[in-house]
């Protein structure tokens, strides 16, 4: 997926003799679901929710990744803040492996047992609390508007790939950088809480979630007007870019006749 910062790049090595030929390929996706494809209850259970909602682009949709979790103390300001903000929201909420022990996150038997005393009877309807979900399948949903995400690689390419804006949310290993360079370079996402220290994790506020949720979902401006609008180009240009005479297929085409020649 090319772009004027990426076509100066290559355009910059292809003409400098000391560069290996470089072949511009993506973006590369994994669109099936990822290993928990069988998780078909849970996948049906989510799909539905998002199917009765009468209105598109009406959802909010809360994911941190296959290492994404938060402690108790975390997940009571998320919550306060999706019930303050009004808005429709799905929250892909894991529960944290055990202390001391370094593994994936689990799935909550129950999850009101971290979740604020009476959150799910108050919020009803408007949002849906699951455990793993089917990312791309929910972030191609007519149903989604807005994605908060701690800005994992695959992520940002499967939420730029089906144009939903981001609220940055970074937590550790390169997710800092994704974020910075999201919103700080390429405007394509807000920041929600733009902390670029690796290793820190600050809680933040249910003040700090519902406001980035209410300008993920209903802000009016100017900024965030542009911001909808450049995710919107990106999605048409990663789309012909991965289409039968895309930048992308043109770029195989080339290694391949490359690599035959040799």
């Amino acid at each position: 997926m090319e772009g004027p910062s990426t076509n100066n790049a290559l355009s910059s090595m292809a003409k400098d003799g000391n560069f290996p030929a470089v072949y511009p390929v993506g973006p590369l996706l994994n669109l099936a679901g990822g290993g928990k494809i069988f998780d078909k209850k849970n996948r049906d259970r989510i799909l539905e929710w998002l199917d009765a909602q009468e209105a598109a682009e009406s959802v909010v949709f809360l994911c941190f990744g296959n290492l994404g979790s938060f402690g108790a103390e975390q997940v009571k300001e998320i919550a306060l803040g999706l019930e303050e903000s009004g808005v429709k929201f799905l929250w892909a909420l894991r529960k944290p492996p055990p202390e001391g022990k370094v593994s994936t996150p689990g799935e909550f038997t129950d999850p009101q047992e971290i979740l604020l005393e009476g959150f799910l009877s108050r919020i009803g309807a408007r949002g849906l609390v699951c455990g793993w979900a089917p990312q791309a399948e929910i972030l191609a949903h007519r149903a989604i508007r807005g994605f908060v995400s701690h800005c994992g690689w695959n992520s940002i390419l499967e939420a730029l790939l089906f144009g939903v804006p981001i609220a940055a949310w970074p937590m550790y290993a390169e997710q800092q950088a994704n974020a910075f360079y999201l919103v700080e370079d390429l405007k394509l996402a807000a920041g929600l809480k733009m902390n670029y220290s690796l290793g820190q994790m600050d809680l933040v506020t249910a003040r700090e979630i519902q406001n980035a949720v209410e300008l993920l979902m209903n802000g009016a401006d100017d900024e965030v007007v542009k911001m909808r609008a450049r995710v919107g180009e990106i999605k048409k240009m990663a789309r012909a870019a991965v289409g039968e005479d895309g930048a992308s297929s043109q770029a195989v085409g080339r290694l391949m006749s490359d690599m035959c020649r040799k």
